[in-house]
């Protein structure tokens, strides 16, 4: 996979040298380059922002370093993707507090790009115009991590190629743990321990030393449920509990919960 990031501050992106995205860089699982937006611009101040139009506070990033910018990383495809134009074009990922919300199942979907390029906006955004024009040489996908504001792209972006990138094989040296992790099934990962098993008076579940994996397995999954509908609820409204065991019914039924037509529904006195 090819990942180009756009940004006035190319040295935010410096942790992308780190930890397994920095070995998959290295090891060639992942072309990762950074480029700086100024080096676009034309003028000798090397301005990438000016007033909005309408008036109101803060500033607008400028609409042709950005052409510029990603005019040339769109050049840069991958050997083996389909050429610029077609139905494969690179996808081109807009951070923003308006965009829809990042999920680990769209971390699933754009690990199977070829190329994503990142844009990071500064200021009270980049103008409309870019994702217009953009829109016919990329897939353009304004993406939000959550509801609350940064002051740039580059935190987003750190936090959006961190969650893609470990999903390359290779990338995660045990791909399955991968599997058991939060989100990966709609619902929060089950709490994990290690040696030694009692520690400041506090010891490991006796289920997990007992050796039977079968056991183990059903605590882990009853674990999940309990910890997902405790600290986010709104992931049960989406769960298919329709082909769920009985013991697993008794257990969303311990945490207030009933399976109604393959769905579950909070009781009122839970």
């Amino acid at each position: 996979m090819r990942i180009d990031v756009v940004s006035i501050f190319p040295e935010y992106l410096a942790p992308l040298e780190l930890s397994l995205i920095g070995k998959a860089r290295q090891d060639g699982l992942l072309d990762l380059q950074v480029h700086d937006l100024r080096a676009f611009t034309t003028d000798r101040h090397r301005t990438v922002d000016d007033t909005p139009y309408g008036g109101g506070a803060g500033m607008v990033m400028k609409p042709e370093p950005w052409a510029q910018a990603l005019t040339a990383v769109a050049a840069a495809r991958p050997v083996g993707a389909a050429v610029p134009g077609s139905a494969g074009k690179p996808v081109l990922i807009v951070p923003s507090p308006a965009g829809e919300r990042f999920t680990q199942a769209i971390a699933h979907e754009l690990a199977e790009e070829d190329h994503l390029v990142f844009a990071c906006g500064r200021y009270e955004g980049i103008d409309e115009r870019v994702l217009e024009w953009a829109a016919d040489h990329f897939t353009v996908r304004p993406m939000s991590l959550g509801d609350y504001v940064l002051n740039g792209g580059e935190v987003a972006v750190l936090a959006m190629v961190e969650a893609v990138g470990r999903l390359l094989p290779g990338v995660v040296g045990n791909p399955e743990s991968l599997v058991e992790e939060s989100h990966s099934d709609g619902l929060l990962e089950y709490p994990v321990y290690t040696k030694p098993s009692s520690w400041r008076d506090r010891d490991v579940p006796a289920v997990l030393l007992s050796g039977n994996h079968g056991k183990i397995a059903q605590w882990r999954r009853h674990e999940q449920y309990r910890r997902t509908a405790e600290r986010r609820p709104d992931l049960l409204d989406e769960f298919d509990a329709g082909a769920l065991p009985r013991a697993d019914r008794t257990a969303f039924a311990d945490l207030g919960y009933d399976v109604v037509d393959g769905h579950l529904l909070r009781r009122p006195d839970a």
